[in-house]
């Protein structure tokens, strides 16, 4: 069994190696920008349907992409305060366009011989030998 995690600190590498895949992370990106745009409109509205549906907006799609693309577990079932906040921070990590780069040293340092997503060594528009066409 594994032990318990204790700190945000050590939190942070788990949950970045449970969003491996790019489309994961993807996902979560549009699932926290709609949960932070249904609490905001309902905040400034004063409906309470929009606040109520913010977290069903926001863990929907995170939580499909667990499902069916990364066929794991949210960390929100055992550390719901830790993996809110991974989210956002995830969230500004990919606004900001280093939460790729943030999930490869992580994979690399816990896992060096996992396989990421990557671009293809060939690129579509370059030929077998090199040269582009």
């Amino acid at each position: 069994m594994s032990r318990e995690i204790e700190s945000f600190d050590e939190f942070w590498p788990f949950y970045v190696r449970e969003h491996r895949h790019k489309l994961t992370r993807q996902f979560h990106f549009a699932g926290t920008s709609l949960a932070l745009a249904a609490a905001t409109a309902g905040l400034f509205t004063r409906h309470k349907w929009l606040l109520l549906a913010a977290p069903v907006v926001g863990y929907g799609p995170a939580w499909f992409s667990h499902f069916f693309i990364e066929k794991n577990r949210p960390a929100t079932f055992k550390y719901p305060k830790w993996s809110l906040m991974a989210d956002f921070v995830m969230w500004g990590k990919m606004l900001a366009g280093t939460m790729d780069h943030e999930v490869a040293q992580i994979v690399q340092l816990t896992d060096p011989d996992e396989a990421l997503d990557s671009d293809p060594a060939i690129r579509p528009n370059m030929a077998t030998d090199g040269t582009v066409h």
